[in-house]
C-alpha cells in the first residue's frame, strides 16, 4: 500500500510545516537563526501553561487552511515546533539539552547549538502521539505526520556516548521506530521521516544512511515517506540542479521519496531511478515572493511525467512553508491544488 485509499489521482500535500501564526511565536526571531535543534523556549509568545493549548488552536488554523485550499492529504502543520527535528530529538532519553554543544551547520562558516549524547538513546515515552490524535480528531482527510530521519539525527547531536556515528544512527533509529509504531496505532495515514542531511553528507549517508532509515521503518504497518531537501529557501537562495544523494533510495524500505523540482529546476529524468517508489513532487519554488499561477505549477508536473507514471505522483510544495506569510503560504497552496486539477483533467481526457 502507497497511498490512503480516497486520495485522488495527484494528490496534494505539504512536506509539513506551515505557518506558525504572529501571536504564538516569534517569528522575526526565528527567521534569524539557525533552525533549532536544543529547546529554545524563548521563541515561544505564549505563557507556558497557556501554550498547549495555544499550539492546539493554531494546529485547527492550520488544517482549516489546508482544507479551504483544497489539500487531499493534510499534516497538523508542526504548530508545536521550534524547528522540524528538536522536538523529537530533545524528549529522548541520553540526551541533554541543558548543557549544549555547538558543531558546524549545513551553511559553511555558520554554527548550531546541538544536543549532547550522554547516555543510551531511547524513548522515555511517545512524543508525538497526541498530535497525531489532535488531527485526526479535526479532519476526516488522510492525514501525515513528520518526524526528523535518524541520518539526519546524527547530524544534529554531538556524541559523547557511542562514539560511532553508525551505533548512534541505529540507536536514534530504534527510537524512532517505537514512534513509528504508535503514530498509525493512532491513526496517521503516512509518517514521514524528514532526512534533508542526506543531501548535505552524502559520503557519510551511503556509508548507513539507507540501512538506518530501513531500520526506522521495521515491521512498520502503515505508508511511509522520506523528504530530502537542499534547505529551507528563505535560507538557501541557490540550489544545485541535481541531487547528491537519491537513487540511494531505491534500496529504502520507505514507500515515498519527496523531492524538490521547482526552485532548484531538477532535471527530472532522475525520476527514473526510483522505479518502485512514490514522489512527492515539490512544485512550489519557496524563494519566489510571489504565489505561481496553476498554469507554472501544470508546467512543473508535465515535466515529470516523461519519467514517472502519474499514479505515482503525490504533488507537493518543494519544502516546508514555515518562514512564509501565511496569506502567501495559502495562495500558493491553492495555486497547487489548481494546478493538479489542469493536469489531472487532462490525464482523464
Amino acid at each position: 500500500m502507497h497511498m490512503p485509499d480516497q486520495a485522488p489521482l495527484l494528490p496534494t500535500t505539504l512536506v509539513g510545516s506551515y505557518p506558525q501564526p504572529d501571536w504564538l511565536i516569534d517569528r522575526k526571531r526565528l527567521a534569524e537563526i539557525v533552525p533549532p535543534r536544543a529547546r529554545a523556549r524563548e521563541l515561544w509568545l505564549v505563557a507556558e501553561e497557556h501554550l498547549e493549548q495555544a499550539q492546539d488552536d493554531a494546529t485547527v488554523l492550520a488544517v482549516r487552511d489546508q482544507e479551504r485550499a483544497g489539500i487531499d492529504i493534510v499534516t497538523d502543520g508542526e504548530m508545536r515546533r521550534e524547528s522540524y527535528s528538536n522536538r523529537f530529538a530533545t524528549a529522548l532519553a541520553g540526551m541533554d539539552s541543558d548543557n549544549p554543544a555547538q558543531v558546524p551547520s549545513r551553511t559553511p562558516g555558520r554554527y548550531q547549538i546541538v544536543p549532547r549524547v550522554v547516555g543510551e538513546i531511547h524513548r522515555k515515552h511517545p512524543v508525538q502521539l497526541r498530535d497525531v490524535r489532535l488531527l485526526r480528531s479535526l479532519t476526516s482527510r488522510p492525514i501525515r505526520i513528520t518526524i526528523p530521519g535518524p541520518f539526519t539525527m546524527t547530524q544534529q547531536l554531538y556524541d559523547e556516548y557511542y562514539n560511532s556515528e553508525p551505533k548512534l544512527a541505529m540507536a536514534c533509529a530504534a527510537a524512532l521506530n517505537g514512534e513509528i509504531r504508535d503514530l498509525f496505532a493512532a491513526g496517521a495515514d503516512i509518517v514521514q521521516l524528514d532526512e534533508p542531511f542526506l543531501q548535505a553528507q552524502p559520503d557519510k549517508a551511503r556509508d548507513f544512511g539507507v540501512e538506518a532509515i530501513n531500520r526506522a521503518v521495521d515491521g512498520v504497518a502503515g505508508v511511509t515517506a522520506l523528504h530530502l531537501c537542499f534547505g529551507y529557501a528563505a535560507r538557501v537562495s541557490t540550489k544545485p540542479s541535481a541531487y547528491s544523494f537519491l537513487p540511494e533510495l531505491e534500496r529504502s524500505h520507505v514507500n515515498q521519496i519527496s523531492i524538490e523540482t521547482a526552485q532548484p529546476k531538477l532535471d527530472c529524468a532522475i525520476l527514473e531511478t526510483l522505479p518502485t517508489k512514490h514522489v512527492m513532487l515539490g512544485v512550489l519554488d519557496l524563494g519566489d515572493p510571489a504565489a505561481e499561477t496553476p498554469e507554472i505549477v501544470a508546467q512543473r508536473i508535465r515535466r515529470a511525467l516523461p519519467y514517472i507514471a502519474a499514479e505515482r505522483l503525490i504533488i507537493a510544495p518543494d519544502c516546508g512553508l514555515k518562514y512564509m506569510t501565511r496569506d502567501l503560504a495559502l495562495a500558493k497552496l491553492r495555486a497547487m491544488v489548481e494546478g493538479a486539477a489542469i493536469v489531472r483533467r487532462e490525464l482523464a481526457a
